[in-house]
């Protein structure tokens, strides 16, 4: 990898860290969320720094070319998020259906007050 192509992925990587921190200060993305990315970018500037790593990495696994690798590495990557998005939507999926329990029992004791004052009017 030329020296051009390795300042332009570390440019990038550092503009995304700026970007990420700013949506963490705004309070628009979870820092739980965005831990993730922050090691995904954080371990890309390292293999992007040190491109031997990639080969030397390569090599210990067994896979004959470097860059399948690193698209190995993105296929795992890819996995984890999904399965820590789709725990965060059964985890707000249980949530929702107990605050509608909740908010239903609530709006049946409502009606059932307005009923009993209602009676005690007449």
């Amino acid at each position: 990898m030329n020296l051009k192509l390795q300042i332009i992925i570390a440019v990038i990587i550092l503009i995304g860290f700026f970007l990420l921190t700013n949506l963490i200060r705004k309070n628009k993305l979870d820092l739980k969320y965005a831990l993730s990315w922050i090691l995904l970018g954080a371990g890309i500037l390292i293999l992007d720094l040190f491109p031997g790593i990639t080969s030397l990495l390569a090599r210990l696994l067994g896979i004959e070319v470097p860059v399948n690798m690193l698209f190995f590495l993105g296929f795992c990557f890819s996995l984890l998020v999904i399965f820590s998005l789709t725990m965060a939507v059964s985890r707000l999926s249980r949530r929702i259906t107990r605050l509608t329990q909740e908010v239903a029992l609530l709006s049946r004791r409502l009606q059932e007050l307005t009923h009993q004052e209602n009676d005690k009017e007449e």
